[in-house]
């Protein structure tokens, strides 16, 4: 299979400091589909397109000149292999590479009713006579490709356990470029999640992720960074410095969702940063809780009165959110997805269940209005009813309900 781009017109565009035509290399490298050669064709056009490389495609990309409307120019390039089909005006989902990629048979995804904008599509060697050759636009040589719709494409996104229709956008004006940043940061927001990250840290995720991606920040310097501030937390809490400890805790729950949207965004993410990223959010909120119990103690580094109440509810704290923790992994290992994506009813119940998104500001406003230590069993409560909900869900999905997986799409 090859992938042609048709750079007759390349918008000068950069989309969160990358080309368009950057962004489909790295898009095809990041669906992992075998490509045997990329074509970028500038037409008649006699200036090479500036864009940087995807070192990690593991195929030859080569610049052509050819003459004749772009109908043409498409033809000549199908050869005896499948070809991916696009230009470099046209933002693609990501998703449609692995799709097309995958899929035998020549369609199209389009989704401006016009036949005018972005286009990408998958045209079979056997296809050729369904090009118009005469045509001047992309989109015009592509119409007569069977469309391929919306229903028939798999939209739901497990990693952020949320259904996406597939998009496609034409960046060619600064306020393209706007909408569409604007679009892509959205769309990476998980469907379920905790209050704090959907409606309270977004602007300042915003104020961060632009400037990282056109500045080329690896998202595993930013988990670097959310790490030490994790860390760097859990002594400031347990010795009583709330007030340090809080801003590590908030800069680190910001940060959290910063590494997140600027790896997809980019597509740099990474194994290690999955591990790193998600191995964090599991591992750490207990310790923060211990931290408190003995912060509010005045038990310190040092030890001291570790039989207080307190203390003893630090330790029941731990010991819930370790059974939630197990309640949680039963419902993936048959459906495939997490708790919260079965029913609407889930997905509303993540926004304030037990976490720590909803515990550290409950607990901040608690320790600074002097009622650390109550609030500290307000939240000990709160997490028991969370596994009570888990459970009785869990075991209503699998007894009463008796629910069977979807067949993927």
């Amino acid at each position: 299979m090859k992938l042609w781009i048709d750079a007759a017109a390349v918008s000068p565009e950069r989309v969160f400091g990358m080309s368009l035509i950057e962004r489909h290399l790295k898009a095809a490298r990041h669906q992992k589909i075998e490509l045997s050669e990329v074509i970028v064709d500038v037409g008649t056009g006699s200036a090479e397109p500036s864009f940087v490389m995807e070192p990690r495609l593991k195929c030859p990309v080569r610049i052509t000149q050819t003459s004749g409307a772009v109908g043409e120019r498409l033809a000549a390039a199908l050869g005896d292999e499948p070809l991916l089909v696009t230009d470099a005006a046209s933002l693609v989902d990501a998703r449609l590479y692995g799709y097309l990629g995958s899929k035998a048979g020549s369609r199209i995804a389009a989704v401006d009713a016009s036949n005018q904008g972005a286009v990408m599509a998958r045209i079979e060697p056997g296809d050729r006579s369904k090009i118009a050759t005469g045509a001047t636009t992309l989109p015009a040589a592509l119409a007569g490709m069977p469309v391929l719709t919306q229903a028939e494409f798999p939209a739901f996104i497990r990693k952020l356990r949320r259904s996406t229709p597939y998009y496609l956008f034409r960046v060619d004006s600064t306020r393209a470029v706007r909408e569409v940043e604007r679009f892509l940061f959205w769309s990476n927001y998980k469907g379920s999640t905790d209050f704090f990250t959907k409606y309270v840290y977004p602007p300042l995720v915003w104020l961060l992720v632009p400037s990282l991606a056109r500045a080329r920040v690896h998202p595993n310097t930013v988990t670097a960074v959310s790490i030490f501030l994790t860390l760097a937390a859990v002594p400031l809490f347990a010795g009583g410095y709330f007030l340090a400890g809080f801003l590590c805790a908030y800069g680190m729950s910001v940060l959290d969702s910063v590494d997140g949207k600027l790896a997809r965004l980019t597509f740099t993410d990474s194994w290690i940063g999955n591990i790193l990223d998600h191995g964090l959010d599991l591992v750490h909120p207990p310790f923060w809780y211990l931290a408190w119990a003995l912060g509010l103690t005045g038990a310190g580094l040092t030890g001291g009165n570790l039989s207080s109440p307190a203390w003893m509810a630090g330790l029941v704290m731990l010991g819930l959110y370790i059974l939630d923790r197990l309640i949680l992994a039963i419902y993936p290992r048959r459906f495939h997805k997490g708790l919260h994506t079965h029913a609407p009813m889930d997905g509303f119940v993540r926004t304030f269940i037990s976490r720590r998104n909803i515990n550290l500001p409950l607990f901040t406003v608690g320790y600074y209005i002097g009622l650390g230590v109550p609030t500290l069993y307000l939240i000990v409560v709160w997490q028991a009813l969370t596994c009570l909900y888990h459970g009785g869900r869990t075991f209503w999905i699998f007894r009463v309900e008796r629910a069977v997986p979807q067949k993927p799409a």
